[in-house]
């Protein structure tokens, strides 16, 4: 099955191929109707788990799980379910590591010391939202990890 990419429009597909994929449910199945659209629309931008829900008439809650779900079969890029969900609408995060991924983005260059430094958190506790953020691929182009050595 293509890869249901947004910014690369000849990836669309049919929805018999989207049937012949067992192991999707109803809502990841309507996700990618949804993303098939936006695809064959041409649209420069991927829509908003909030139209993305409306469009599969569902809860934002389904679209977001759905999303996640097609994300980790590798049905639609990572970066594309970000785009889609943004950074902190992944129900996945705890929301220590929500906050650290905030603090991340607006400190691109901050390290584990400062880190430690800043908070009442030691760097145990930091370690293990940061291997969090790295095992669900939010830190990706970073080299924060390295710090932990």
């Amino acid at each position: 099955m293509p890869s249901l990419t947004p910014a690369a429009h000849s990836q669309s597909f049919t929805i018999s191929e989207i049937f012949k994929v067992p192991e999707l449910d109803i809502y990841q199945q309507m996700v990618c109707f949804v993303l098939n659209n936006v695809i064959q629309a041409g649209s420069p931008t991927p829509p908003t788990v909030t139209e993305v829900a409306a469009k599969g008439r569902m809860s934002v809650q389904d679209a977001t799980t759905a999303l996640q779900s097609l994300s980790e079969k590798k049905l639609i890029p990572f970066k594309v379910f970000r785009d889609i969900v943004g950074d902190y609408g992944d129900r996945r995060l705890s929301w220590a590591a929500k906050g650290l991924l905030l603090y991340l983005n607006s400190h691109p260059g901050a390290t584990v010391d400062e880190m430690v430094e800043l908070s009442n958190n030691d760097r145990d506790a930091l370690q293990a939202e940061l291997k969090e953020l790295q095992k669900l691929g939010y830190l990706e182009g970073t080299n924060i990890l390295s710090d932990l050595a």
